[in-house]
């Protein structure tokens, strides 16, 4: 009948197929520009009105929640699980930090999880509490076996990935080369007596 109202089966579709569109935009922008880029951006790349992500998501937290896991998660959880199956801990310090530096250079909404730029997001502060018992478990192993500085701390390894972040972030990016560079020369310097000579 010409002029009903749609039916809800119809508006269901509508719903979904909006949230699905505008989960797509966010991990696209949030992986790109990081957790804070304005939802405008978000909706316009969904094609869709700002007030329906508040609508679908009840706002940034929200939509930050419901992609966290596709945007960072599974990238850190993966370096995580691989730096536990390795057995030599010089190599495992090397892989961990080398890894945890990488994911900063190439993905900006990490750096806004390690700075924890939205702590009222439960799934952030549990990204970052087991990022943080990932650094100690690491040094805990390191410091036995002499890998690493004996007065270097999870402590300090966690303010050099947070000062690298708050660079990154607010700073200007430095080429790719010059970047990895650097995190050479940073394993140099928490590297202990106990490293293998051509890792020194």
């Amino acid at each position: 009948m010409a002029g009903a109202a749609p039916s809800k089966t119809r508006l269901r579709a509508d719903a979904r197929r909006n949230s699905e569109q505008i989960r797509s935009a966010a991990i696209g922008a949030f992986q790109g520009q990081g957790l804070t880029v304005p939802l405008e951006e978000v909706a316009k790349a969904a094609g869709v009105s700002k007030a329906t992500i508040f609508n679908r998501f009840g706002g940034r937290i929200g939509l930050i929640e419901a992609v966290i896991e596709e945007v960072v998660a599974n990238a850190l959880f993966a370096v995580i699980d691989h730096m536990r199956t390795i057995d030599d801990i010089d190599e495992r310090i090397a892989y961990y930090f080398t890894a945890i530096r990488d994911l900063q250079y190439r993905q900006p909404a990490f750096n806004d999880v390690l700075l924890q730029t939205y702590p009222h997001s439960q799934q952030l502060m549990e990204i970052c509490r087991v990022g943080s018992e990932a650094n100690e478990e690491l040094i805990a192993a390191a410091r036995t076996s002499g890998a690493l500085r004996p007065e270097f701390t999870a402590g300090d390894l966690h303010a050099l990935v947070v000062d690298n972040a708050l660079a990154l972030k607010h700073g200007e990016r430095p080429p790719r080369a010059d970047y990895d560079r650097r995190t050479s020369y940073l394993l140099d310097g928490i590297r202990g007596p106990s490293a293998a000579p051509g890792e020194r």
